[in-house]
């Protein structure tokens, strides 16, 4: 169910209508960010903060932890996914350089896989935004 194209898990209405298929591109990805921070397991809070977005490449695990709590803005990701275009591959990564330790456990820790379960979700977020769009078109 992946592999199948972002076009093709929306339906073929949004081909017809003006600015759709963008829209719920646009969307979709605004809500993964949104699951993803809303499911990050953090203490301070630099774990969400670290959170950066691309269209060019995923952002990378090199950040240390200054040791204080960080904000959380995710108005750059949101710049980045408002200037995305349909068949651009959007990036979304944490750059915290212990971000994968969390994700796959350590030290005797649990994984706590939360970037996975959202992905799995991918299909849904899609789904349930497509069907917000279709909609509020009145279609």
């Amino acid at each position: 169910m992946m592999a199948q194209s972002f076009a093709a898990t929306v339906g073929d209405w949004c081909h017809k209508v003006p600015n759709a298929l963008e829209a719920v591109f646009k969307e979709s990805a605004q809500e993964l960010v949104s699951q993803l921070n809303e499911l990050v397991p953090v203490d301070t809070g630099f774990l969400r903060a670290s959170l950066m977005a691309s269209t060019s490449a995923m952002p990378q695990l090199t950040r240390a932890n200054p040791g204080m709590p960080a904000p959380n803005d995710v108005g750059e990701i949101m710049l980045v996914i408002a200037g995305a275009e349909i068949g651009d591959t959007l990036y979304l990564g944490y750059t915290a350089n212990y971000a994968s330790y969390v994700h796959y456990g350590a030290q005797g820790r649990a994984p706590r896989p939360w970037v996975t379960m959202v992905a799995q979700r991918w299909v849904s977020i899609v789904e349930t935004k497509a069907a917000e769009v279709k909609q509020r078109l009145g279609l």
